[in-house]
């Protein structure tokens, strides 16, 4: 907390500041000005919570300095100095609310109450002014999520919501319809969503233009941007990056544009041409903007995908162990979807599914140890947050499957069968050498002589490593907590995982992940 000393006499200033312990009372910084036009300059500045003030000074009283302060600090507190005859000064001072009027000469105790008393008002405005704001940014997200929806059956509430609000929404409004995307789940963080949401609308207030939003499904702000002159596509463009050097700051985003409507019976329009667009957003690099004048110049590509058989066609070239052939398969089916706004998510996701499932197969048949099991093929296509990261991802397992074809095809059967369960299994934490034993027909005891002897490694040791490597590519995306992915590699017990992971690879998983983070 920072205050403010104004006085015109060097000796009160200096005396005040040397004589108190500032620590004790809440207070971080205090800075000094030496008459009302200089209080009211460095204010503005420094933005005080406090404002210890004389009241008559040259050039600027007291009064008139808090006065012209009210409405850039409106929840500062003011604590007066003035001599005996200054009575005609209280009248005004308390016209301003100030928390005390000390008169001088005065004690230490008593500046250090008043500076206390000042202290707890401060917190109660600001307590009481977020409590608004609160209120007020509900409000505005109700109405948001009544433009979501058709107009007729709902006007009567918008109606209600503008008028509580004190704004003006009408059949001469303009309404544009921004959605953002994020990779990460928006949590919980009213105040800085606030101040966010402030520093847009004060960007916005250039163009005379206003907004309101809400949260959608955790994952999606839907942003309505509204006035009563018709935007330029530069003003549309220019609040489309200004979202975006925001969102950047937090992880990947894409941003889809509705088209500007006339009235407010058209604002649900606005949002669901956003939303068909948000649609086309999948095909597009992560950290998009799109508007329907982007799509415009792209080419339509005509293709018959789905009338193919591209599952059958990729089984039969891993069949052959043909990387080339892989290679040109998935660099033309990477060119049919990419940027092409003809398809939808869904349809193009089960494609995809079909060919992590051929890999799957292939990779049983040809005995090729795995690096996960068949049910988390559907989480690492959810987990990917754009088309052109869901192709890379295919593109990936499939080089890590011709490379584990060529090391492992002198590899012992029993071998890859131990490895295989346990690229199946590593992520429960009751795994053990029991159950990899049952699982080979074989002894405990012989199964440990044996894949020591084939692997030079124990099973125990295969085993951590491999939940170590699995963690170590977890770490380095921001989206899983550290204490989820524990439980995600086969430890209920996470500092027990920490000092495991800190002794495999000479880091704590925080460290690991600062370092490597994406």
């Amino acid at each position: 907390m920072k205050l403010l000393i104004v006085d015109d006499e060097e000796l009160t200033r200096t005396g005040v500041i040397s004589s108190l312990d500032w620590s004790s009372l809440g207070i971080d910084e205090v800075i000094q000005a030496d008459d009302g036009v200089h209080g009211l300059e460095t204010a503005r500045l420094y933005k005080p919570e406090i404002i210890l003030c004389d009241v008559r000074m040259p050039r600027m009283d007291g009064i008139t300095m808090l006065e012209r302060l009210e409405k850039l600090l409106p929840d500062s507190v003011a604590i007066f100095m003035s001599g005996y005859s200054d009575k005609e000064y209280l009248k005004a001072a308390i016209k301003l609310k100030a928390v005390n009027y000390i008169e001088k000469p005065f004690s230490l105790s008593e500046i250090e109450d008043a500076i206390r008393d000042a202290r707890e008002l401060y917190q109660q405005k600001v307590h009481s002014r977020r409590g608004e704001t609160l209120h007020s940014m509900e409000t505005a997200s109700r109405l948001a999520l009544q433009l979501t929806l058709p107009y007729g059956a709902n006007s009567q509430t918008i109606a209600g919501l503008t008028s509580e609000l004190g704004i003006t929404m009408n059949n001469s409004t303009y309404f544009t319809a921004f959605i953002v995307k994020t990779d990460l789940f928006l949590e919980a963080n009213v105040p800085s969503m606030a101040d966010f949401c402030q520093d847009f609308l004060d960007f916005l207030a250039s163009f005379r233009t206003k907004c309101i939003y809400l949260e959608k499904k955790m994952q999606y702000l839907v942003y309505f941007l509204f006035s009563q002159e018709a935007p330029s596509s530069h003003q549309i463009h220019a609040a489309g990056e200004y979202l975006c050097s925001h969102f950047e700051k937090y992880g990947r985003y894409t941003i889809a544009v509705g088209d500007t409507v006339y009235g407010l019976p058209k604002a649900y329009q606005t949002y669901t041409s956003a939303v068909i667009l948000l649609q086309s957003g999948y095909f597009f690099p992560e950290n998009s903007l799109l508007t329907s004048e982007s799509l415009e110049n792209i080419p339509d590509v005509q293709t018959n995908v789905f009338a193919d058989t591209p599952a059958g066609s990729f089984a039969d070239i891993l069949s052959r162990q043909d990387a080339d052939g892989a290679k040109k398969f998935l660099d033309t089916l990477y060119q049919n979807f990419f940027k092409n706004h003809r398809f939808l998510q869904n349809p193009v996701k089960d494609m995809y599914y079909k060919l992590f499932l051929c890999l799957e197969d292939a990779r049983h048949q040809q005995k090729i140890a795995g690096s996960g099991n068949v049910e988390s093929i559907a989480e690492t296509i959810d987990d990917c947050f754009t088309f052109p990261e869901l192709h890379q991802t295919l593109v990936n397992k499939t080089s890590e499957f011709f490379r584990k074809a060529e090391s492992s095809s002198q590899e012992n059967p029993t071998i890859f069968l131990i490895k295989d369960y346990i690229s199946q299994n590593y992520m429960h934490e009751t795994l053990s050498v029991k159950d990899i034993s049952e699982h080979v027909f074989l002894s405990t005891s012989y199964v440990c002589t044996f894949f020591k002897s084939e692997t030079g490694q124990t099973l125990n040791q295969y085993l951590t490593e491999y939940r170590m490597e699995k963690a170590k590519q977890l770490l380095k995306d921001a989206r899983f907590k550290i204490s989820d992915i524990s439980s995600r590699v086969g430890y209920s017990d996470g500092n027990y995982f920490g000092k495991s992971f800190k002794k495999y690879s000479g880091f704590s998983p925080s460290e690991y992940r600062e370092r490597n983070i994406q």
